[in-house]
């Protein structure tokens, strides 16, 4: 075998090696990042935010469900969950069990496509075309799962504003349901100055949705859906973002128009591309501190 022959067994071996990493191994490395944000009044307490997102959970997923429910050890004082919670109709008793720990302390959240109807196969290179038309799949028990949230106490911000009490102080919040398929029709308004602290959430960081949130002055903006890019290439970061958002927002906190953006790189993957390399799935722990 020449030179050239070499090489490319060589690249084939390494291709098929990372295949095998990310689908076996790295997408079942559940990870928690934290975060400090200086955001509260000089001298507050401390305020623990939970942030979850895109679980895609499948009925089967119980290291997922283990592994979550166990993030109530952290004691947050608020938990977000920026949508994509299902990948299957049968899902809905597979994420309430692994957030049933959690639904007993203050919640809110906000719904994504995948949380309106189930993945449909298609080609991982079409998330290269930003014009793409969105395929949507079987519809999934949507009303199930809010109604069991609304039940637990949890906040609905799907286009809608509230205030929730959390950590003994008063939080503002604001959230669209998903603006990837544009469901959102955000109920714009200033946010209110008196709260401890300004939330807003969108499953998909679309810039014109996080523009929004800031020019009302919420100061803290929790987004999903980009999976960080789920592929990575390392020194260079994520490929796709799935959105309008710029590569190198694709996961962590970030500064946007003077307000702290989070967008997480979230727990599953797509069932069809079940794989991540060089992008852990995650949730987040988000302590809020003095400026």
């Amino acid at each position: 075998m020449g030179p050239l022959g070499k090489i490319a067994v060589g690249a084939v071996v390494v291709g098929a090696g990372a295949l095998a990493y990310g689908t076996l191994i790295e997408r079942n490395m559940f990870t928690l990042r934290r975060y400090d944000v200086p955001l509260l009044a000089p001298e507050a307490e401390p305020l623990r935010v939970l942030h979850l997102s895109d679980l895609h959970l499948t009925p089967g997923q119980k290291r997922k469900q283990r592994w979550v429910s166990e993030l109530a050890g952290l004691d947050p004082d608020l938990v977000v969950v920026t949508g994509d919670n299902m990948a299957h109709p049968d899902a809905v008793p597979g994420v309430l069990a692994a957030y049933e720990p959690l639904l007993s302390l203050p919640g809110a959240f906000v719904f994504g496509s995948n949380d309106y109807t189930g993945p449909v196969w298609k080609n991982p290179f079409t998330y290269f075309h930003k014009d793409r038309e969105y395929r949507h799949g079987v519809e999934l028990p949507t009303e199930e799962l809010r109604a069991a949230f609304l039940a637990a106490g949890w906040t609905d911000l799907d286009n809608a504003r509230a205030t929730v009490k959390a950590g003994g102080r008063m939080i503002d919040l604001a959230g669209v349901d998903d603006p990837h398929i544009g469901l959102d029709a955000y109920p714009a308004g200033p946010a209110d100055p008196a709260a401890a602290v300004r939330i807003a959430l969108s499953h998909a960081p679309e810039p014109r949705v996080l523009d929004a949130f800031t020019a009302d002055g919420f100061d803290l903006l929790l987004s999903g859906h980009t999976h960080g890019g789920q592929v990575r290439v390392p020194g260079f970061g994520a490929l796709v973002t799935n959105c309008g958002l710029e590569r190198s927002l694709a996961r962590g906190l970030h500064r946007w128009d003077g307000a702290w953006l989070h967008v997480s790189a979230g727990l599953g993957t797509h069932p069809t591309a079940p794989v991540r390399f060089a992008c852990r799935p995650e949730a987040t722990l988000l302590t809020l501190i003095p400026r």
